[in-house]
């Protein structure tokens, strides 16, 4: 019965070893089928073949080290084989245990155990290899950066390629060590057990030597161990900025300079006493450590930080605080600002409105977020259609540079109805979105709607821009895998009463041509209809990875990516997906981490996404970027240089607003240089806030098309203003440009400080005190009706700030929010319109040049009249009715209400 059970359960492990084995080949076989299929197969053997080496490697030097050691213990055991002393143990039946244990063991068969227990240790540990083939690849491919650190004067490369490899090495013989020597610890306790109680097993000479060496070189390294933790000084948080502090220089640093020569010191005294029989060096050696540790290392610093730096933190730490703001600086490019005067002397003139129609015509009315809402109503078409994201960029339209918002149709499988939720239907017929959905962003119809530039299925626009291939095989929805160019044909998009259909004829995807094929992705997948499916051929594709942002982290997973790809129609009629990529490490001496995440970041990559066949291809934008030279000699066919991205899809790069985020959150206190101002904080910055949709908001950065100061023509910028410090007036705005010639560049313009510059919250609050406006919002924003105030735009015009909010309104009972009101202001005074042509009227009514408003435009008054009097009314009817309920509370707030209503009534008819 036992033999049995044995075997069913050696069947049942065996079972899931090879099970697992297999798996782990499948998933190979697929991953190399589908990097082959896209061009980066050398990437998916770089990556593999470093991970198996390193793990054989660490497997192999794991083994070979254990395995001496234990045959170096191999004679000892032996020897106490032989062995027969007549002596009376405390315990002798643990002795006997003992000698039953060694009768079964020869000189063969202990080889045998000591490999295979060399094996299996070096198994449990090869697994810490997984995640080194960076660091491993980095070192081999390091490159300099020019740039020292101020303390060590080492180049920075050497911190972010060589340190973090030096540390695995000190890592992985820490482990091999200790490893080592506890198993050959517990080897010569066990066949020394009958020495317990009677004499120091250590006087043996085999194991004293043999334990001597090995704590030896434990204790060198260490030593080299207290060396290599000098480097981390220079990520400290102890001081009052990131980086080594006047304490970590002076007392930190030099005791662990001490350490490490105390170490070596014991590894000497261990050596020695291989050849004597005093173990008090050794002793005396590891107490002097210890306590050496702990005075000087955590006694001695805090003594120096209390008594000494504390009391004149300013003094000692300002050379640190000088190194802290020049590192954080270099590692996010803040060092290249160009800052500027920006005076706002002059009062904004209907002349300069007319003398910037660049500017003008490319004024975002609409935010995306209600856009999404109008888009999603408008033109889903079908329920399984859907807009992931409402995106901006920037086109040549019929001849004008103009600013557009847009979105992918992305089908999404999950909004399927019920009974169409097949697994043909998923895999097989509704395979992909179709084209996209366009509007200028100044353009809004009668009806408060968006004017589409492209709009509906198929595409259908009058401007310059055409769409050839619309459709959508890999998008930021498309997180399933699907099987094209089947027998049963594909969903086009729908048609009248009749659908239209399509064959994919492209060369994306994996072709499964071979039997074997299709059941390698049938295990993968797990479903066998992969195989007994009719209508997939040798023809059939399977696309999978088709998420862009999951492909091209499979493709480079070393690199970061965007939160936010964005779609471009090429030239050629094919859309393509733009995803900025990152390169960022945390190694950055002295620089400021961002979320405890890194402290070093470059957009150096461009990747471009085929829609339609999946194609991906990296460019290099930032050749200066060493991390980015660096994975160039990794993966030298993997990118590309940016001269070859083509010329159209080059007009549509655009500065990513994640990293401009991360950039304003550090410039807010790493615009001052100067080490006392950066440590009072005396001229911190902060984002301003807005309203939005009823709440208080952090403003985000927006993109734009305006004439920079200085500039001659308009150009796509990215842009935040800053305010200071609990204070809601603006001090400077930042922009950082994107077309092509100047992509990347970063300016400051500042304003006087001796003058008030208003900032969005004191626009909005102008807004709300100004009562003919709060009073209709107040009118729309009642039962059955919701007013959201969009995005609040501070457009600098010449020396002039022009600020623009628009006024959505969306019933309750429909999700397509309408655009009804303009309100545009010039710092001084706030109007109200239609639309921006009525508002400019307001704004400069009386001025020469400036037109009169519309008589039309005063029929808004009488809208008003009729709102104020239907809504006296009503509160009139629910005073009545709380009177006759005797509901007295609530019959005075309708009495006080309706007397501001009739107030302001009074206040319209004058």
């Amino acid at each position: 019965m036992k033999s049995m059970k044995r075997m069913l359960f050696v069947i049942v492990i065996s079972g899931l070893v090879l099970g697992s084995l297999a798996l782990l080949g499948i998933n190979f076989y697929t991953d190399w089928l589908w990097f082959s299929n896209i061009g980066y197969l050398s990437v998916f053997k770089t990556i593999f073949f470093t991970k198996l080496w390193i793990k054989l490697g660490i497997i192999l030097f794991f083994a070979v080290f254990v395995f001496v050691n234990l045959l170096i213990t191999k004679k000892e055991i032996l020897e106490h084989k032989k062995r027969d002393e007549d002596v009376a143990y405390i315990d002798d039946e643990m002795v006997e245990q003992r000698n039953s244990l060694l009768k079964l063991v020869n000189n063969k068969n202990l080889t045998w155990i000591f490999l295979g227990i060399s094996i299996l240790v070096s198994l449990l540990f090869g697994s810490i290899s997984s995640d080194v083939w960076r660091i491993v690849k980095e070192f081999l491919n390091s490159t300099p950066f020019n740039i020292t650190d101020p303390i060590f004067a080492n180049d920075i490369g050497f911190y972010i390629f060589e340190l973090p490899f030096y540390k695995f090495i000190y890592q992985l013989l820490t482990i091999l060590l200790v490893v080592s020597g506890i198993l050959s610890a517990i080897i010569y306790l066990f066949i020394n057990s009958k020495q317990l109680f009677t004499k120091n097993i250590t006087q043996g000479s085999r194991a004293k030597y043999h334990l001597s060496v090995l704590v030896a070189l434990f204790m060198l390294l260490k030593a080299w161990g207290y060396l290599l933790s000098r480097y981390d000084l220079l990520y400290s948080t102890r001081g009052v900025a990131f980086g080594a502090s006047y304490t970590d220089v002076n007392a930190s640093l030099f005791a662990l300079n001490v350490l490490a020569v105390l170490a070596a010191l014991v590894a000497v005294f261990m050596i020695i006493n291989i050849f004597t029989k005093n173990l008090k060096l050794v002793f005396g050696g590891v107490i002097v450590l210890l306590v050496t540790s702990i005075l000087l290392g955590s006694v001695y610093p805090q003594i120096i930080q209390q008594f000494n730096v504390e009391p004149n933190e300013l003094t000692k730490e300002k050379a640190y605080i000088k190194h802290n703001i020049r590192m954080t600086k270099k590692a996010y490019n803040l060092d290249e600002i160009e800052e500027r005067p920006y005076s706002a002397e002059r009062k904004l003139t209907y002349q300069e409105i007319e003398n910037n129609p660049g500017t003008i015509n490319n004024i975002r009315l609409w935010d995306n977020r209600p856009l999404k809402q109008t888009y999603s109503q408008l033109q889903e078409m079908r329920l399984y259609y859907n807009f992931a994201n409402i995106d901006i960029d920037r086109y040549k339209i019929n001849g004008e540079y103009r600013q557009v918002m847009l979105g992918a149709r992305e089908l999404n499988q999950d909004q399927l109805p019920s009974q169409a939720n097949t697994w043909i239907n998923r895999k097989l017929k509704y395979t992909h979105g179709f084209g996209l959905a366009m509007n200028l962003v100044n353009r809004v119809s009668p009806e408060g709607l968006p004017e589409f530039l492209i709009e509906n299925i198929p595409p259908e626009t009058n401007s310059s821009l055409k769409i050839k291939e619309p459709r959508i095989y890999f998008g930021e929805q498309t997180n399933e895998y699907v099987v094209a160019n089947n027998k049963e044909e594909e969903f086009d998009y729908p048609k009248g009463d009749q659908n239209a259909y399509n064959t994919y004829q492209r060369s994306g995807g994996v072709q499964l041509d071979s039997i074997i094929k299709r059941l390698a992705f049938a295990s993968r997948f797990s479903s066998a209809k992969m195989i007994l499916n009719g209508d997939i051929t040798g023809e059939s594709r399977l696309l999978f990875y088709r998420n862009i942002q999951k492909r091209v982290n499979k493709i480079a997973p070393f690199l970061s990516y965007d939160s936010d790809p964005y779609m471009v129609i090429g030239d050629d009629g094919k859309l393509y997906w733009i995803q900025d990529a990152y390169t960022t490490t945390d190694m950055y001496p002295y620089s400021e981490p961002y979320n405890n995440s890194f402290n070093y970041i470059r957009n150096s990559v461009k990747v471009v996404i085929d829609a339609h066949t999946g194609e991906v291809n990296f460019y290099i934008i930032d050749e200066s970027d060493p991390l980015i030279k660096t994975y160039s000699k990794v993966f030298p066919k993997l990118f590309k240089p940016f001269t070859e991205m083509p010329e159209d899809l080059k007009n549509h790069i655009r500065y990513p607003k994640d990293l401009f985020k991360i950039q304003t959150k550090l410039y807010r206190t790493y615009h001052m240089n100067d080490p006392t101002v950066f440590y009072n904080k005396e001229d911190l910055w902060t984002l301003p806030t807005e309203k939005l949709a009823g709440n208080n908001v952090e403003m985000q950065p927006y993109y734009t098309i305006m004439q920079l100061p200085d500039q001659k023509e308009e150009e796509f910028i990215l842009m935040l203003p800053f305010t200071p410090n609990r204070k809601n007036n603006m001090i400077s705005w930042l922009a950082a440009r994107s077309d092509e010639e100047d992509y990347g560049k970063l300016r400051l313009y500042k304003f006087p400080k001796q003058r008030l510059i208003y900032g969005p919250m004191q626009i909005e609050s102008r807004i709300d005190q100004n009562s003919t406006i709060s009073r209709q919002l107040s009118l729309w924003d009642q039962k059955g009706s919701r007013v959201i105030r969009g995005n609040l735009l501070v457009i600098p015009i010449g020396d002039s700030i022009l600020y623009v909010e628009p006024i959505y309104l969306q019933s309750n009972q429909s999700e397509l929010p309408e655009m009804k009101r303009i309100v545009v202001s010039n710092g001084n005074k706030v109007v109200m319109a239609r639309n921006l042509d009525l508002a400019f009227a307001k704004l400069f009514e009386g001025e020469a040049e400036a037109p009169t408003p519309p008589e039309e435009e005063l029929d808004q008054e009488i809208v008003g009249v009729k709102n104020l009097t239907e809504r006296a009314l009503e509160l009139y009817k629910e005073a009545q009715t709380n009177l006759q309920k005797g509901n007295w509370n609530e019959y005075g707030k309708a009495i006080d209400e309706l007397k501001s209503v009739l107030e302001d009534l009074r206040n319209e008819t004058e």
